[in-house]
């Protein structure tokens, strides 16, 4: 079975420190790689202002997981994020993967 790339961006409190995003940070990682998990990048693209207010915060802290693995994998990591309360946002996306081909030229016509 191919495992499938995947993108979890999740917003994080914005009175969480420096330190306690880290910690959250490898604990969604950590999870991750339990479960089979591989290839995974995290990217903390820092504090923000969102779109719209989301439990009266105006700010958050976002950062962004590529990895490849099973499906399995995230309704697990989704129930952390779930039922963790510095947690405001998340979403889960299956990227779309092109298969590789080789282009072949195509064979000019000769003239007679």
């Amino acid at each position: 079975m191919k495992p499938f790339i995947y993108e979890t961006m999740y917003i994080l409190r914005p009175d969480l420190n420096d330190e306690q995003v880290g910690q959250f940070i490898t604990k969604y990682e950590t999870i991750l790689r339990d479960q089979g998990g591989q290839n995974i990048q995290v990217q903390n693209r820092g504090k923000r202002r969102l779109a719209y207010d989301i439990d009266k915060h105006r700010e958050g802290v976002y950062v962004q997981m590529n990895y490849e693995g099973p499906g399995s994998q995230i309704a697990i990591l989704e129930r952390a994020m779930r039922i963790s309360d510095e947690v405001i946002r998340y979403l889960t996306i299956k990227e779309d993967v092109a298969p590789v081909v080789a282009e072949t030229p195509e064979p000019e016509p000769q003239e007679a």
